[in-house]
């Protein structure tokens, strides 16, 4: 009797679940054939800003608090003691550090306190999906508990469009990635979290009545992911991309035309 077949497994990031979805042809580039390009100011600010919120959540979880001024240290040197290339013409280093100190103190005296968290940066080495020959890996920002003891994630998100005027948070387009986090942190907690995933928006403006915090959730981000009887989910789709070379591009992603892309400005895609 022959073996059953098995797709071999491929590995895909929850942070780039979206971008293999959006413009599988960048994915490749990045994620297989391992080009790169320098980061953004902008994509670091939001990296420096997670690493200085978690210092001063996790402290709080260990029971050794930290003030927002000492975990602000955390964001200072993430911003000038980069691991890796920043291009820095869309941000300049002064402008991103005043406003991700903004942002710290804002998150630490307006969005921590009303959490209950059970976990801060979350990982997840692999959570092998067989059928589907993937192997999710990632963090999870935070796990959360609400007072019923439900458990869910949380997500900090920062941008330019992360928090509007009135305060409401954008939840669009982070479905998807939200959905992995959900299913890799409860894989690793064992414990099934069954509350309504949370985004945190840090509104990366220029000025103070723009550097906006607000709260948002998503309730769906798994159904989407995994799919229903009657629909196939998005992983089944990012399987069939992955798996049957379908590195195709989109020339309607809104990265098509970005200096950030490794396959700009030649991509073969492009009408």
């Amino acid at each position: 009797m022959n073996a059953p077949f098995r797709l071999p497994v491929v590995t895909v990031r929850a942070s780039s679940l979206t971008e293999l979805l959006d413009c599988p042809a960048r994915w490749e580039s990045k994620h297989i054939k391992g080009m790169r390009l320098p980061a953004s100011g902008a994509s670091r600010l939001g990296t420096a800003v997670h690493a200085s919120t978690a210092l001063f959540d996790q402290a709080a979880l260990d029971g050794s608090p930290l003030t927002a001024d000492d975990a602000a240290g955390a964001l200072v040197d993430a911003l000038h003691k980069p691991d890796e290339d920043i291009d820095w013409a869309d941000t300049k280093p002064t402008d991103a550090e005043r406003i991700g100190l903004a942002l710290h103190a804002r998150y630490c005296a307006e969005i921590a306190p009303h959490q209950d968290y059970v976990g801060v940066e979350v990982a997840c080495e692999e959570l092998v999906i067989t059928d589907l020959g993937l192997r999710l890996t990632g963090t999870t920002d935070r796990v959360r508990r609400l007072p019923d003891g439900q458990l869910g994630i949380a997500d900090l998100k920062t941008g330019g469009q992360a928090v509007s005027a009135d305060g409401t948070v954008s939840t669009k387009g982070h479905g998807p990635q939200v959905g992995v986090y959900e299913l890799i942190a409860e894989y690793v907690t064992g414990q099934p979290l069954t509350a309504p995933a949370q985004i945190i928006g840090l509104q990366t403006g220029k000025t103070p009545i723009a550097q906006r915090v607000g709260v948002g959730e998503i309730s769906d981000g798994r159904t989407a992911l995994l799919g229903t009887d009657d629909a196939p989910g998005l992983l089944e789709y990012a399987s069939r991309i992955v798996h049957a070379g379908l590195f195709y591009g989109n020339p309607r992603s809104i990265l098509c035309s970005s200096k950030y892309c490794p396959n700009f400005p030649a991509c073969k895609f492009k009408g």
